[in-house]
């Protein structure tokens, strides 16, 4: 399928300058531009990655997948015609605001709007963190992953697999439906939840070092109702992360150490949980959260363990685990 990963997002915000502040000195983006009616952010060599608009609403404007190049961009929006979706093809401007060289614009059956494009435009300088922080895990994985509000998965699981190219990682059915959908290697880019209405649930982004999601966690510590969902561990992609409030009605979760995609890999249930530990839900109603606990406790008491996932350059061997490589580095 054309389709490669999540290359850009976009926010409505009633506020920008909560943006500004949100997304550089916590989140720790570079802001790029600033207009009355526009911010822009980067988090590596990408010239941008959130673009947030001025809007009379909070929530998410739209999102950007990454196609290959022309002709994959042309392949998908002939596919999506055929599916009798309604593709546009934007004027020159929007592609140019986008810094990409080329875009088509849709919507999916909630009537979120969505963007595939190629050609993101490199930065001509080095990224520069908004706070101290090692970076962002982007690459080839893209800018992180997306998840919604869904009424009913049914309604959508067709079109993001069938019509996108979209493959399912895995899935959850109890405390709540949610459903996993990846791209590339990222355990998922997408995943749809099911809560009886249609809106933005979160995005991830994923940091280099544990440390850097510590230290946000503390700086989210410091301001009140700012933290949505407690640091934790999923069951699923491993990942290490907590969920922050944004200022425009959806939260951000920072993460680090989310396990990859393998080759063969099947597709299963989960059936011990969203999380192995932490990760208590605000949002949830008194009954979800309530069982959310109880299925922490569960796997506590079962002595569930997974992996850490790290990838090289963010982490050094402990003293004592390994005698020859504690020797190796003593005679370098």
């Amino acid at each position: 399928m054309e389709l490669q990963a999540l290359g850009y997002f976009g926010v409505r915000a009633r506020n920008l300058e909560d943006w500004t502040s949100f997304a550089t000195r916590f989140l720790g983006f570079e802001q790029v531009e600033k207009s009355s009616s526009t911010l822009t952010f980067r988090m590596d060599d990408r010239r941008q990655r959130v673009v947030v608009e001025a809007d009379h609403e909070d929530g998410a404007g739209f999102f950007g997948w990454e196609a290959a190049d022309g002709a994959a961009l042309d392949r998908l929006a002939a596919r999506l015609e055929a599916a009798q979706v309604k593709v546009e093809r934007p004027p020159r401007a929007v592609a140019d605001a986008r810094r990409v060289k080329d875009l088509i614009r849709f919507r999916d059956p909630a009537g979120n709007v969505l963007e595939a494009f190629h050609g993101a435009e490199i930065a001509s300088t080095a990224f520069r963190p908004g706070r101290a922080l090692s970076g962002f895990r982007t690459g080839p994985l893209g800018m992180g992953h997306v998840v919604l509000h869904v009424e009913n998965v049914e309604e959508l699981q067709p079109f993001y697999q069938d019509v996108l190219g979209f493959r399912l990682s895995d899935y959850i059915l109890k405390p709540f439906r949610a459903f996993f959908f990846h791209l590339n290697p990222r355990h998922h880019s997408l995943a749809l939840i099911e809560t009886g209405r249609n809106a933005m649930h979160h995005l991830m982004v994923e940091l280099f070092m544990l440390d850097d999601v510590g230290q946000g966690y503390d700086l989210a510590l410091t301001e009140p109702g700012r933290i949505a969902t407690t640091l934790g561990r999923h069951a699923n992609d491993h990942m290490t992360s907590f969920y922050a409030r944004s200022p425009s009605e959806f939260m951000v979760e920072c993460g680090w150490g989310g396990r990859l995609i393998e080759p063969g890999w099947k597709p299963t249930e989960v059936t011990d949980g969203p999380s192995l530990w932490g990760h208590d839900r605000n949002w949830l109603s008194p009954e979800a959260l309530a069982a959310s606990r109880d299925m922490r406790m569960r796997i506590a008491a079962e002595g569930r363990r997974e992996p850490v996932h790290v990838i090289d350059g963010n982490y050094t061997l402990a003293p004592g685990v390994c005698p020859w490589w504690d020797a190796a580095r003593k005679a370098s």
